[in-house]
């Protein structure tokens, strides 16, 4: 059950692509126009909506607007995984400019 969860939340957060299709390439950001600083902006900004969605789940949960325990345990699920992606890119930002600091001229 829990492999379940997480693949779906994976496909979630891959923002439909199949798994195993998704294909990266060097050119993608200059083609879109879209700087690095822009792109983590943007991710960021999905991560709070995330959490977002999770609060209002919760809430209404709580409150008895909904009984779907299991719509709100993905939605905290997603969120959660968003966030720890997010935790992991940010120790390999701060790893690679420790690095670069590091670096003899």
């Amino acid at each position: 059950m829990k492999d379940i969860t997480i693949q779906s939340n994976l496909k979630a957060l891959q923002g439909g692509f199949p798994a195993g299709k998704i294909e990266l390439r060097e050119d993608t950001g200059a083609k879109n126009g879209l700087s690095f600083a822009d792109t983590l902006t943007s991710s960021l900004n999905k991560v709070n909506d995330l959490q977002k969605e999770a609060d209002e789940a919760i809430k209404d949960f709580v409150s008895g607007e909904t009984r779907n325990i299991a719509e709100t345990m993905i939605a905290v699920n997603k969120a959660d995984l968003a966030f720890r992606l997010t935790m992991q890119v940010r120790n390999k930002i701060v790893e690679a400019y420790q690095e670069v600091l590091r670096t003899q001229i």
